[in-house]
């Protein structure tokens, strides 16, 4: 993919930043950048781009993503109309993954946090008891100061490291290329799909938005994300009819056609290709009765 390098600013006085954002807007662009990021969702929810993986993200989640990987968090519309009803509340830490020395992570005791730094490079979301203890420690780490700091960013990976319900995220073979000539195509090409991914949107309209021909769309788009446009709006459709069911508002042939299906029968096909389960039993497993 062709995202937007981002420099991250650590302060004077330590190796590596953590901040609290209360705005769902900061870094809201397809971008990478040379640290590593661990991010804990307190308040807030909406689509997740990381690498050529696309989810809901919502509250409680924290994700671990590798240095130079591309990334991008979406927050719902909802989030920013004028007088929001919705608040914001992330927690994120950034370090380079050798900021602690060149060989600190060839130590032999630190080998469980050099093999998730690597599998952090596909990015990483973690899930469970160990969400909510990363969550704490990065807390904890708001207000750390000195040698706790490092100790409290080693004990939340020792954990990430431990941890058995962690799910890779980016595809093996996910390549990208940061041509820097390029990196607002991609993004302008996300954030139009976002916002308008209800409707159909013609092959020609979108090509306009990335100003190339629409074959040329084509092969753009399916070299950098190794997925062809059709697919890429299916798992939006797919990922905005997971936060309908889970808010159990609308009944499920109204999310169809809430989430820019217009046909029932292969929204079905879709949502059970890409979760593995039918919309009534994504729904089941979410709302108690």
């Amino acid at each position: 993919m062709l995202p937007q390098l981002l420099k991250v600013s650590k302060g004077p006085n330590y190796s590596f930043s953590v901040r609290r954002d209360l705005v769902p807007h900061v870094n809201n662009r397809w971008h990478y950048h040379v640290e590593v990021e661990l991010i804990h969702f307190e308040k807030g929810e909406g689509t997740q781009f990381v690498g050529d993986s696309i989810e809901r993200f919502s509250a409680g989640d924290v994700v671990l993503v590798g240095a130079n990987l591309p990334h991008y968090w979406r927050f719902d519309d909802a989030y920013f109309t004028s007088q929001p009803t919705l608040a914001a509340d992330t927690r994120v830490v950034h370090f380079c993954e050798d900021f602690w020395g060149g060989n600190f992570l060839q130590l032999p005791e630190n080998a469980p946090i050099k093999m998730i730094l690597e599998k952090g490079r596909r990015g990483l979301h973690i899930y469970g008891d160990t969400a909510k203890k990363v969550a704490d420690i990065m807390q904890q780490l708001l207000e750390a100061e000195g040698p706790q700091r490092l100790v409290l960013l080693i004990t939340a990976l020792e954990f990430i490291a431990k941890c058995k319900d962690v799910k890779a995220l980016s595809s093996m073979g996910f390549n990208y290329d940061l041509v820097d000539s390029e990196k607002n195509r991609i993004n302008d090409i996300y954030e139009y799909s976002v916002m308008n991914f209800k409707d159909k949107i013609a092959l020609e309209e979108i090509a306009g938005v990335a100003n190339i021909s629409p074959h040329s769309f084509c092969r753009f788009f399916k070299s950098r994300t190794r997925k062809t446009y059709s697919q890429f709006l299916i798992e939006l459709r797919v990922g905005h009819a997971c936060k309908l069911l889970i808010e159990d508002n609308l009944s499920i042939k109204q999310v169809c056609f809430e989430s820019g299906f217009h046909n029932f029968t292969s929204f079905h096909q879709y949502f059970k290709k890409i979760t593995g389960k039918s919309p009534l039993s994504y729904q089941k497993e979410f709302v108690t009765s």
